[in-house]
């Protein structure tokens, strides 16, 4: 149960982050904000408040911001149809009743002549039955009335479309920016209440069973020399370790002011490019809140390079796409994640919001970063693409990754039970 929560929380609020990132850069350009969705699927939550729907959804795949502009539910009103109008004290219609007019006894019906509601916001028609053509003012957020819901009319101005190419692009980056802005708070929080990692070779404690206990190392030893070879640096430590797998080294050690010298042969593990070597000891902290946020670039930082060369080995082939994780794979890694303690989560979830956010800038349609390298071919051919062409594009980039979600997700089932 305490997986379930903690995975839901996290879910939550990375999938928070990143759609606010839209909604805020979409509600400061104008554009008319219709849904604000946490996952897919059937509504287990909702409330509109203003003119936007804030709906939490079943299935825990992703959330999303619905920008107007982009909308299969809106009607189009066509001559000869027949449609019912309701008025405000001015005269001006605030509701465009499609259906069910007979639930609506106040209703004006009228005949369709023609109709904009996108620039001037008319609609022109005749009572049924009439000759006399008349024009009617359209409010700039009227509702369109079809199976009792209600949809906000979106006038251009108002739609993604209309807004220049600096908003648009910076309306879809916003999502993945705010990704890595969580992923720089989290590590921050972290560098100010547990203490930033020790530049030097100092080593917080040993693990039982280890190399290191075995060769005798002791908490609060710093490691100055390996194999007659000066150490200063963590890193330089680290990599040496690493790059030894059963292989003697001696080592020596600063303790109480003096030196002693130390023989260790540090085990192999299985890495991603072959065995490298542990000794089964911890980086010390140091208790330095000036160095919190530094730390906190110098994490996200490092973990985007990662990110990036994986899905570079990815794309040219070194990595198999067996090595995916979907929900069902991390939902397992969180477990295990969790029980390890709140800081070790606290780490995972700054690991994943930024790998969303790199993820999700990768230029495939549907994705953020898919739409922005349209908005870039938009700049560089000085008009957009024909949104026939641009949807079918997001279109087979959604089944794509629908395709690739299910891929995923049966390597983890059978990683899991098989």
């Amino acid at each position: 149960m305490t997986t379930i929560i903690a995975f839901i929380l996290m879910f939550g609020v990375l999938v928070f982050v990143h759609e606010f990132g839209h909604y805020i850069f979409a509600k400061r350009s104008g554009m008319l904000v219709r849904e604000f969705a946490i996952g897919f699927g059937p509504k287990v939550f909702h409330k509109k408040i203003a003119e936007t729907l804030y709906t939490i959804r079943l299935l825990p795949m992703g959330g999303y911001v619905r920008v107007a502009g982009d909308d299969p539910e809106i009607i189009d009103l066509k001559p000869g149809q027949h449609i019912g109008l309701e008025f405000n004290d001015q005269g001006i219609v605030t509701k465009i009743i499609i259906n069910n007019k007979e639930k609506h006894p106040n209703a004006q019906v009228i005949e369709v002549e023609e109709s904009d509601l996108e620039h001037d916001l008319l609609i022109k028609g005749y009572d049924v039955g009439e000759e006399v053509l008349q024009t009617f003012a359209v409010d700039r957020s009227a509702d369109f009335v079809m199976d009792e819901v209600e949809t906000q009319i979106a006038p251009f101005d108002r739609q993604f479309a209309a807004k220049t190419k600096r908003q648009r692009a910076m309306q879809l980056f916003a999502g993945p920016m705010m990704n890595f802005v969580l992923t720089i708070v989290i590590f921050a929080i972290l560098g100010f209440t547990n203490g930033v990692p020790s530049e030097e070779a100092k080593l917080a404690s040993i693990q039982e069973d280890s190399p290191a206990a075995a060769a005798g190392f002791q908490s609060g030893d710093e490691v100055v020399e390996i194999n007659d070879q000066p150490i200063s640096e963590w890193t330089e430590f680290q990599q040496i370790v690493r790059a030894h797998p059963e292989q003697t080294l001696n080592m020596t050690v600063l303790r109480n002011g003096e030196q002693h010298v130390l023989t260790v042969t540090p085990r192999a593990i299985e890495g991603p490019d072959g065995d490298v070597g542990q000794l089964g000891v911890m980086q010390s902290l140091d208790q330095s809140s000036w160095r919190a946020i530094p730390y906190s670039l110098n994490q996200t930082y490092d973990y985007s390079k990662l990110i990036l060369v994986n899905l570079s080995k990815l794309v040219t082939g070194q990595f198999s796409i067996d090595m995916l994780s979907g929900p069902v794979g991390i939902y397992d890694a969180t477990d295990q994640v969790v029980q390890t303690g709140f800081t070790n989560f606290l780490m995972w979830t700054a690991v994943l919001s930024v790998n969303l956010g790199i993820v999700n800038l990768v230029p495939l349609p549907a994705l953020d970063g898919g739409r922005l390298l349209f908005v870039g071919i938009e700049a560089v051919r000085g008009k957009p693409l024909p949104p026939e062409k641009e949807g079918f594009a997001h279109f087979i980039g959604a089944a794509l990754l629908i395709l690739l979600f299910i891929v995923v997700t049966w390597n983890d089932i059978q990683r899991l039970f098989l």
